[in-house]
């Protein structure tokens, strides 16, 4: 059989994993995720490493943040006055909350996570929580095809 190519349907089961060990994503148990290659359904660092792989083969890859959630923005953390969440919340560290930011005179919802929240202020973190992060990707391919 041909290894994978581009566009080739693949079904694969794989573990993402943090340096420390921790699991962060993962296919579900007994059940292959089947996927076009080039499709974007997963990161493309992760579809280019399955090119040349046949079925039965289990590869490791790490994807540095650049090609995995991109890398940590340090001016993507800001203040917000308190009084901003009024009535609507209590914000507490670790806490991920869907705000309205304004870019290029558009409004749109992105999530950000609470980083501290003191009596005047509350620290927010735009970043992807992954950004930064290396992500260690074991891939194993079961078929090539439908």
């Amino acid at each position: 059989m041909c290894p994978v190519q581009l566009f080739d349907v693949v079904s694969v089961s794989y573990t993402a994993t943090l340096p420390s060990g921790e699991v962060i994503d993962a296919s579900p148990e007994g059940k292959p995720l089947t996927l076009a290659i080039g499709s974007g359904r997963i990161l493309r660092a992760v579809e280019a490493s399955l090119l040349g792989m046949e079925p039965g083969q289990t590869k490791t890859v790490h994807i540095q943040p650049e090609d995995a959630f991109g890398p940590y923005h340090q001016g993507l953390v800001q203040e917000v006055p308190r009084k901003v969440f009024a009535g609507r919340i209590d914000p507490a560290p670790g806490m991920v909350l869907s705000l309205n930011l304004e870019k290029e005179g558009a409004n749109h919802q992105v999530p950000a996570t609470v980083l501290a929240a003191g009596k005047e202020s509350v620290t927010i973190d735009y970043n992807h929580p992954l950004a930064g992060r290396v992500v260690t990707y074991t891939v194993t391919l079961h078929a090539i095809g439908n």
